[in-house]
């Protein structure tokens, strides 16, 4: 089993296993962390900070284990762990061999001979995501030095569809507004539809998926490469390492499908300072693999949760015979008010990578 993205970062630990973590390479050495800031970005992913999400509270304090010395980054691996202290693994004896519709029980006890930590999805489970928004809070800092702004917001839970980057003009604080908010989205008005979808889900047992939109500000233009390297491929890589994720689409995605050509293109101007734009954003700020200069929109569609407590039709691996499955333990409703920084932090490690990979900021 390997969990690791190229040299940059390896993922630990199960979720209801002793802790969790991360190592983490390629952190520039002499970096100071504003470890404050960490704190808020682990508390807006933490689960139980809301009637909306699962009842399992953890504080998801970070403890670095190696990498930093005296306040700064030493250059090595920065080894980070989170401990797992509110745990109920009864909850989740009777899906050991009875693997929950639409989570990844079967094809891992496959995968692993049977000898996977089923509980509570084990290294499976969305718990790992933790120590990404970890990663991700470091990094989002690193990249604001070289004036790069990463934010998210909840663009779809259900039916409930808020306004989207792609017609809004982002700017580095509403980003960090939108940072501040327990349901981020653009368009107030939308909020308390957002909720009601996620409570009725919740009061019936069930559970509902959504959409996280993502924004990147002040790229400069020319990052990426033609074809494999694109810079799509690559944020599209780590968007779907996150657990439900479904589908991934950049600017208007798959909407540019109901338009002509006319009508996508986003038109060039010079603007005041002598640097080119365009008019529109339907592309989502990448041409050709390349970026635009223009803000990098991508979206990241999310599937219900798995874990709902409505009897469901599944197998008996152990008997080889038909079963059914209503599950007890603390779930949440809709995984995607804590997928927002999530998002935003595997959209921070791409581009981190591809700026230092490199390419022109001529313009």
């Amino acid at each position: 089993m390997s969990s690791s993205w190229e040299d940059r970062v390896s993922l630990f630990g199960e979720s209801h296993g002793a802790g969790i973590g991360i190592v983490l390479n390629g952190l520039p050495p002499g970096f100071t962390p504003d470890w404050a800031e960490v704190r808020r970005e682990m508390r807006r992913r933490a689960p139980g900070r809301s009637a909306l999400t699962t009842e399992r509270r953890e504080a998801d304090e970070v403890e670095i284990l190696s990498g930093v010395f005296q306040e700064r980054t030493t250059g090595a691996p920065l080894c980070a762990l989170i401990r797992n202290t509110d745990i109920r693994s009864a909850d989740y004896e009777e899906i050991r061999f009875k693997p929950r519709p639409g989570h990844s029980d079967y094809p891992a006890f496959v995968r692993y001979g049977g000898f996977n930590d089923y509980r509570g999805g084990g290294h499976f489970s969305g718990r790992l995501t933790a120590p990404l928004v970890f990663a991700g809070a470091l990094v989002k800092q690193i990249l604001r030095q070289s004036g790069v702004s990463v934010g998210a917001h909840i663009l779809r839970v259900h039916d409930a569809v808020d306004d989207s980057f792609t017609a809004v003009a982002p700017s580095a604080e509403l980003l960090a507004a939108l940072a501040a908010s327990p349901l981020p989205v653009l368009n107030p008005e939308v909020r308390p539809r957002m909720e009601k979808a996620i409570a009725a889900a919740r009061d019936a047992g069930d559970s509902v998926g959504g959409i996280v939109e993502c924004a990147v500000l002040g790229l400069p233009p020319g990052l990426g490469e033609p074809f494999f390297d694109s810079a799509e491929s690559a944020l599209a890589r780590l968007l779907f390492a996150v657990p439900a994720v479904k589908g991934v689409s950049f600017g208007l995605g798959f909407a540019l499908a109901e338009r002509r050509g006319s009508e996508s293109n986003d038109a060039y101007f010079y603007d005041a300072e002598g640097r080119v734009r365009t008019r529109t954003n339907n592309c989502g700020g990448v041409l050709g693999g390349l970026t635009t200069g223009m803000p990098l929109v991508c979206q990241a569609a999310i599937k219900p949760t798995a874990s709902v407590a409505l009897r469901q039709e599944t197998v008996d691996l152990r008997q080889k015979s038909a079963a059914s499955l209503s599950l007890r333990g603390r779930h949440d409703p809709c995984v995607v008010l804590r997928a927002v920084p999530v998002i935003e932090s595997v959209t921070a490690l791409a581009i981190w990578d591809l700026m230092e990979k490199g390419g022109t900021t001529d313009e």
